[in-house]
């Protein structure tokens, strides 16, 4: 067998499992509030407006995100109809590319091997996996960005001198898509990247003026393209709305999400699980002394500080959001391969330290899984320690457990104690292999059988009601909280939109309006002393649901 066919048969079998991996079961719970249920909302409405250049929400201007990911959905609804599973397919499809693009960047970088461990390590980590099961933005956001950054590392390469403008023009493009996707955000983490990378290489860069002309023409026409039709179409306000949003994330707690200083290193240690913690001692600068490849020299300098410039942005930002840091995981899991690489090739030993924090790690995030499974047993013994009304009306929910869930457990914890039993002085392939498909199992496992069970104690009591008013001509109206449920699993229609708080709770209404609150006593005696037409119909599970009924004939 040829190189070339084994080469071909390799991403073959890599885009077959990661299918195998992120597309089965994403349509089978809910979308979550906020973040899947705004952006699939978001396409539904272009969709049921034919509005496909305004982003929307309750069909009205949403100005904080750009449309091309809800583009995405979009054509993604029109092919599987207005659900989850076409919510979600875009992200999965993402999955798929994404460690298309791991395997052959890092064979092109170093060799074969090289690129199939770093492939095997994003895959087999926690939260890189499961966000290629859902319904954000981000995994696109990163890949562009991770794009944009490699080609322009590649240019940029005093050894590497075939088609460079080709790779520049490579390198605004996905730039500028990532700014389409998110913002501008994107350019800022590449251009602090560069500024680094330029302090630290004292300034020495092989860039001429045509060149960066040409960057930015391809830039600004990518990236800009969603914000000049805005202004050619007389929407400029859109473009202030959302400049003034993108610099109120970083100065306030936004979005409803503070969190302490080092929110993002404790979600990147555990939830890049376990690439995270074998990458450890890679990211002591000095293990690249005895590197002799110059390129892979470079590359390792500019993921390192990559990683640094994602994490320290995100962690000055006052609103802390899990995923904010999850363009960490591209240079992170790259560094993890890095250090497996000389685990395997005897010129680096596993740490102690290493093989301790996998085990605890693993058997807390096993432990965690079995507690969950168990929880309707000792949930009541927690009930006089809660003082939220709320989460106490959550747990009053009921979950379906089969009784194997505890197995996932255990395949994960015995996975990682094997491979650390097993690497004494030298690190098979082997065993690794065998860490990464007891992690895969059991993240892959969890989603299919423990998340769509957690839903039913968060969100699934207030869905449900949602959709059972989908085919009823009414109002649904959250007096006291946010959420975008109620438009998405309403089917909200157009005709809606122009009844306001005061005319749903003391006008005359034209149709029955329902309101849905938590089941806090507080928030339901201000709702029963000024609504107080309002009627009880039922509580459940944190939620109390009001009906007014029509006035007008």
């Amino acid at each position: 067998m040829s190189a070339k066919t084994e080469n071909i048969l390799i991403q073959i079998g890599i885009a077959i499992a990661a299918a195998l991996f992120f597309i089965p079961g994403i349509g089978s719970v809910h979308l979550f509030d906020w973040d899947e249920i705004n952006f699939a909302e978001s396409a539904r409405e272009m969709i049921t407006s034919g509005n496909y250049l305004t982003v929307q929400i309750n069909f009205e201007q949403f100005w904080e995100k750009p449309p091309l990911f809800i583009w995405m959905q979009v054509v993604s609804m029109k092919l599987f109809g207005i659900n989850e599973f076409a919510a979600r397919i875009p992200d999965a499809i993402c999955g798929i590319i994404t460690l298309l693009v791991l395997y052959n960047i890092g064979s092109k970088i170093r060799d074969r091997r090289f690129g199939l461990l770093w492939t095997m390590l994003y895959a087999c980590s926690l939260l890189p996996f499961m966000y290629f099961k859902s319904g954000i933005i981000d995994p696109w956001f990163n890949l562009f960005i991770f794009l944009g950054t490699y080609y322009f590392i590649v240019f940029t390469d005093p050894g590497n001198s075939k088609n460079i403008n080709i790779k520049l023009v490579a390198s605004a493009f996905f730039l500028g898509l990532a700014i389409l996707t998110k913002g501008p955000v994107g350019l800022l983490i590449f251009c602090l990247t560069f500024g680094v990378y330029l302090i630290t290489n004292n300034f020495k860069l092989n860039f001429k003026w045509h060149q960066a002309i040409l960057f930015l023409i391809i830039l600004g026409l990518t990236g800009g393209f969603w914000f000049i039709l805005q202004i050619i179409d007389g929407n400029f306000s859109i473009i202030q709305d959302f400049i003034i949003y993108q610099i109120r994330l970083f100065e306030t707690k936004d979005a409803g999400h503070g969190g302490f200083p080092l929110y993002h290193f404790v979600i990147l240690l555990i939830g890049v699980f376990p690439a995270s913690i074998l990458s450890l001692p890679a990211f002591n600068y000095k293990i690249t002394k005895t590197e002799k490849d110059a390129s892979f020299k470079r590359f390792y300098k500019w993921m390192m500080i990559l990683f640094w410039v994602v994490l320290i942005l995100f962690s000055i930002v006052r609103t802390k959001i899990i995923h904010y840091s999850s363009m960490c995981y591209f240079p992170l899991t790259f560094i993890a391969a890095f250090a497996c690489e000389r685990y395997i090739n005897g010129k680096m030993v596993m740490p102690k330290y290493v093989k301790i924090l996998l085990i605890i790690i693993a058997c807390l995030l096993g432990l965690a899984v079995a507690l969950v499974t168990q929880f309707d047993n000792f949930k009541h013994l927690l009930y006089p320690y809660i003082l939220d009304e709320f989460a106490i009306g959550n747990m009053q929910a009921s979950a379906t457990w089969y009784g194997f869930e505890f197995a996932f457990s255990i395949i994960l914890i015995i996975g990682v104690v094997w491979m650390c039993i097993k690497s004494n002085k030298i690190l098979s392939y082997k065993n690794l292999c065998i860490m990464c498909a007891s992690c895969i199992i059991f993240i892959y496992s969890a989603l299919v059988f423990i998340v769509p069970q957690v839903e039913k104690y968060s969100q699934a009591a207030a869905i449900e009601f949602y959709e059972s008013k989908k085919a009823e001509d009414c109002y649904i109206y959250l007096p006291y909280f946010k959420s975008y449920a109620q438009y998405f699993y309403s089917d909200r229609q157009i005709k809606n939109k122009n009844a306001d708080a005061s005319y749903l709770m003391h006008g005359q209404l034209d149709k029955d309006c329902y309101f849905v609150l938590k089941d806090i006593s507080s928030e339901i005696s201000i709702f029963e002393s000024e609504v107080k037409d309002a009627k009880l119909i039922n509580k459940k599970n944190g939620f109390a649901f009001y009906v007014r009924k029509l006035q007008i004939d």
